[in-house]
């Protein structure tokens, strides 16, 4: 009797969730992995691991139903195009039709660039139901019963799964940061840590955000740790929630399921931007084109797809970015800032 394989001995479903779970990266730094060209079999965030293995066991049933006698994740690769185009049939939005290929792509090691990558259709910023536009959420969720939680979103720009681990010794001071800045340099002089160095940027990061009090979120998308500037007309009702509270307990002992946490964040980004942005017209045209020989303006984003034309201050945009825990500017510009 012949060996059996034992990659062939699990369902496709094992399969696919090995494939995931072997790609799990959280906490490591998706910049030095692009770098030595490791990202592309890696996933940084648990949300986006969560995400992708949900719309990854659609497909898998998919091919079991329709295509029984598939029973390998290689067999079932040339099976995605077609689940892709069927959802995309179904009426599934663009976004959800986005993340799908997404997932697929990394399970099946697909690059956006490939001429085999399903084409997903245009997204539109209108046709977006997520939370990125006002909307009716849940009738059951009450505004005025949630009102201190609305605004305590509104002023910490705190995701989710943030708000819920945020505890009372979470609070911290402008005047404890510069303490802890100065503390750790003395350090690094007397021996180098990375670790250190990493803290220490991170600290000093706060220097460019106005107000006197930050949230410390110490497990943030990909493991990130960041202080959130306290924003708004709110902000004393924020500090004195968060002073009431005992330094290990939660802040929050129930984030309702039904509250736009991503709403409040879009405010929080937006409030963010307007505080800090210089009007357009009053950037420099610091940079000159090498092809034309004509100056523009270095630090002026200018949208494209369905926002093209409209233009930002970069340097805002760093700001809230780094207030809400992105790296990239442009993902401000598309989700976040908006009724300017």
């Amino acid at each position: 009797m012949g060996r059996r394989n034992k990659a062939y001995a699990k369902d496709l479903h094992q399969q696919a969730y090995d494939r995931l779970t072997g790609m799990q990266a959280f906490g490591t730094s998706k910049k030095e992995s692009v770098a030595d060209g490791t990202a592309k079999d890696k996933i940084f965030a648990y949300k986006t691991y969560e995400a992708y293995w949900k719309h990854t066991k659609y497909f898998i049933k998919y091919v079991q139903e329709k295509h029984p006698e598939c029973t390998t994740l290689k067999a079932a690769k040339q099976y995605m195009n077609e689940w892709l185009q069927m959802r995309t049939e179904e009426g599934k939005s663009p976004w959800t039709i986005h993340l799908e290929a997404k997932a697929l792509g990394k399970l099946f090691g697909i690059d956006p660039d490939d001429k085999n990558y399903f084409q997903p259709p245009k997204r539109e910023r209108k046709e977006i139901t997520r939370s990125r536009v006002d909307r009716v959420r849940d009738k059951h969720f009450s505004k005025s019963n949630n009102d201190e939680l609305i605004k305590f979103c509104k002023g910490t720009g705190l995701r989710r799964s943030e708000l819920v681990d945020l505890r009372g010794k979470d609070l911290i001071t402008r005047a404890e940061i510069e303490a802890e800045i100065s503390q750790l340099e003395k350090l690094q002089e007397e021996s180098y840590d990375p670790n250190r160095e990493r803290r220490i940027g991170m600290l000093q990061d706060t220097r460019i955000f106005q107000g006197e009090y930050f949230t410390h979120v110490r497990c943030g998308k990909g493991g990130r740790v960041r202080m959130s500037p306290i924003i708004g007309v709110n902000a004393e009702q924020i500090i004195e929630r968060m002073k009431n509270t005992a330094p290990e307990e939660k802040v929050w002992q129930h984030v309702s399921e039904n509250a736009d946490i991503h709403g409040y964040r879009a405010e929080y980004a937006t409030e963010m931007y307007k505080a800090h942005a210089r009007a357009i017209e009053d950037i420099p045209y610091d940079r000159v084109n090498k092809g034309t020989g004509r100056k523009f303006q270095g630090d002026v984003y200018v949208c494209r797809k369905d926002e093209a034309g409209r233009k930002l201050d970069k340097a805002a945009m760093l700001i809230c970015s780094k207030a809400l825990g992105h790296n990239r500017i442009e993902v401000v510009a598309n989700n976040y800032i908006r009724g300017l």
